[in-house]
């Protein structure tokens, strides 16, 4: 084999005319100290606040706070394996996580590392996870429902699309069981959920995944898991990252929901790392700027312009009471920043009353404009009629004679609280919600006793399928309650209370 000498002469010409000096320039600091999930670095002069930096381990971490001559760095990942002298690389880049179609039913960490054993992510796509908030020209009104599938929900405090609803309560009250149903609500549509655990119990987010693989929502769901185990740092950064995920389905004109499980652990993550960073506290030893880091991450929630693509992001952000102290610091400045609330209450947890919503204090600021008109309809004096059910309750506790108006508003009441019970993981279809609420309020249950009230509006619900599809479906492709479909259904009622009582007398 002969060599041509030309031949080689041509190519290398060709590459030293193409050849262009780069030099990769990075800035290296040393630890000088680290622990609890925060290390201190000098070297890093350069350094932006929010930017990623790389130990000599690979582990990643993120320059927190900027001193004079240091660099406070919190660490994302094994901070145990970084010892002081350890070189630290700045990059230049913000802290961003993977994103993408790749993500849908993967269970990943706060930087987006698999944790579900179903092999790498393979996407091209990532995006910041600090990201601003898209500005008040860049948003539209939340007028396009988000139906939970929760009939206390969905009638009385709706949630639009674009929307903050704050769920609030006790610990074991049914918080993430609400949110749960919501993403389990999404089946079959066009909404994208993600599921931001955070500061959870590892076999409480493995009981949560486990539901939605069984209930087939693993589908169209990400679940970002930072669990109690974790150091702060990614318990702090979680959130953020779950909306970096969203947002990047949002821009492209998609529909999503986030819930992030829940913010108050998230905050004392926050907490920590600004002592350890020797940040001033303030009130119960939280950072001065704790508002900023709800409010910057919920923000982020938005029905956009037709401009911007009309996508939107729906954030279910969850906090947890103590005592049912709605007043205290991180309750209150998340109230403040959100559209609404659902307040779940012990004692009607404890009573029966499944989901244990507080119709008195849960509230959603975006109110009928969220629903679709057979549920304004059908709901309009619900909460009402429930308040004003709560307070002859109270009165008919204290023994007195009650005359037959009162008496019959109070049974009527009674079973519009059975009504308003609902089973988990059994979200209900709008129709059906507009045809037993409408039963419930217009007296069709009067004659059932208040035990069997369940019983009978499954029965109800099934005596519609068979016997009166069309009203049903009428309700379904108009999303209203016209005159003649009313009629119609209330005829379908009266039929089925007949239907019921022979079925009633049948089992005795």
């Amino acid at each position: 084999m002969k060599f041509k000498a030309d031949e080689i002469a041509s190519v290398i010409q060709k590459e030293i005319e193409d050849f262009r000096g780069s030099i990769q320039t990075s800035e290296v600091g040393r630890v000088l100290e680290v622990g609890d999930g925060i290390a201190r670095v000098y070297g890093l002069s350069s350094a932006m606040s929010g930017e990623m930096v790389e130990f000599s381990n690979g582990v990643r971490g993120q320059v927190f706070n900027l001193e004079e001559s240091s660099v406070g760095v919190i660490i994302l990942g094994d901070y145990l394996t970084i010892a002081e002298g350890d070189e630290v690389k700045s990059t230049g880049a913000l802290l961003s996580v993977p994103t993408g179609d790749a993500l849908l039913g993967r269970v990943v960490d706060p930087l987006g590392n698999p944790l579900d054993g179903k092999g790498p992510i393979i996407t091209d796509q990532s995006r910041p996870v600090e990201f601003a908030a898209p500005g008040v020209a860049g948003r539209q009104p939340v007028k396009q429902p988000l139906a939970t599938g929760i009939k206390a929900v969905d009638a009385m405090t709706p949630i639009g699309r674009g929307q903050r609803e704050l769920i609030i309560g006790d610990r074991k009250t049914g918080k993430t069981a609400v949110a749960i149903d919501a993403i389990l609500n999404q089946k079959g549509g066009d909404v994208i959920c993600v599921y931001v655990a955070c500061g959870q119990r590892s076999s409480t987010v493995a009981g949560v995944i486990d539901v939605l693989t069984r209930e087939g929502a693993m589908d169209y769901t990400v679940v970002v898991a930072s669990s109690s185990a974790d150091p702060a740092p990614m318990q702090y950064v979680a959130p953020y990252a779950g909306a970096a995920i969203a947002e990047h389905f949002m821009y492209q004109g998609k529909h999503t929901l986030v819930i992030y499980d829940d913010l108050s652990k998230q905050a004392t993550a926050y907490r920590q790392l600004s002592l350890l960073m020797r940040r001033p506290p303030g009130r119960e030893a939280y950072p001065g700027d704790v508002f900023y880091a709800h409010s910057r991450l919920l923000e982020r929630a938005a029905k956009l312009s037709d401009e911007l693509g009309g996508g939107s992001m729906t954030a279910l952000p969850i906090i947890e009471t103590l005592e049912g102290e709605v007043s205290a610091y991180i309750p209150t400045n998340v109230i403040s920043i959100t559209d609404g609330q659902i307040y779940l209450e012990p004692d009607l947890f404890f009573a029966g009353v499944r989901p244990a919503i507080n119709v008195g204090i849960s509230v959603s600021r975006v109110g009928g404009n969220a629903q679709t008109k057979a549920t304004k309809k059908v709901a309009g004096g619900l909460r009402l009629d429930l308040a004003a059910f709560r307070e002859l309750e109270a009165f008919a506790q204290l023994g007195t004679e009650l005359d037959k108006a009162t008496q019959s508003q109070l049974d009527r009441g009674y079973r519009m609280v059975e009504l308003l019970k609902q089973p988990q993981y059994q979200p209900m279809a709008m129709a059906d919600q507009v045809i037993s609420i409408y039963a419930g309020t217009k007296g069709y249950f009067d004659k059932v006793p208040v035990d069997e009230v369940a019983i009978a509006e499954k029965e109800l619900l099934k005596f519609i399928q068979e016997q009166h599809l069309d009203v049903r479906t009428t309700i379904v492709e108009t999303g209203e309650l016209k005159p003649e479909t009313e009629e119609k259904l209330k005829t379908a009622l009266t039929e089925f209370q007949a239907h019921y009582e022979k079925i009633r007398q049948a089992k005795q």
